[in-house]
């Protein structure tokens, strides 16, 4: 398993070592000592499954109380993924940060709490599976708006095309609203 930085601090593109033959392919997705030398040392209490159309946007979520690290990676499919730094005392709060990830290049993120985290599927359809630090709090979940234009993700949305929503995401904060860390 290979471990990359990425310019969100704390934030790691993680690359695991595929096996394939004529019959498939085995990869090992987590292992605890690992992920712990790479410098991630959590424990996950909840794992999710989504399945979304193409031009589907989930987020930017996050959760200001239970916050969330996620292990992030697509099983079937292609997704943008993208994050917002939140944490105040970060060197790259206010920043944004994306990647491709897909079935093919098995790539996965280390999301840390803090972050704003969202996708856009860019295949036919996707599986998006993800690990989670905390419970799900609906109580405590906010929206930053997807489209703020002081953050500036760069989605890569044809043009003519409309991001399917949900009715939260249609309604996120901008950056100067949300909460922060």
């Amino acid at each position: 398993m290979k471990f990359h930085e990425t310019p969100i601090a704390g934030m790691l593109l993680i690359e695991p070592q595929v096996f394939g033959d004529t019959r498939g392919f085995f990869m090992e997705t987590w292992t605890a000592a690992k992920f712990r030398t790479a410098g991630v040392d959590v424990d996950f209490v909840q794992d999710n499954h989504s399945r979304s159309t193409q031009w589907t946007l989930r987020g930017m979520h996050l959760q200001v109380e239970h916050t969330q690290g996620k292990l992030v990676r697509v099983t079937s499919g292609s997704v943008y993924d993208a994050v917002v730094d939140l944490r105040r005392g970060s060197p790259s709060f206010g920043r944004w940060w994306g990647a491709e990830l897909t079935d093919q290049n098995h790539h996965m993120l280390w999301v840390p709490a803090g972050l704003a985290h969202g996708m856009l599927v860019t295949s036919e359809s996707a599986d998006f599976l993800y690990k989670c630090t905390d419970i799900y709090s609906p109580a405590h979940e906010r929206t930053l708006a997807w489209n703020d234009p002081t953050v500036g993700i760069q989605w890569p949305i044809p043009s003519g095309v409309t991001p399917k929503l949900s009715a939260k995401d249609q309604i996120g904060k901008s950056f100067a609203d949300i909460e922060t860390f």
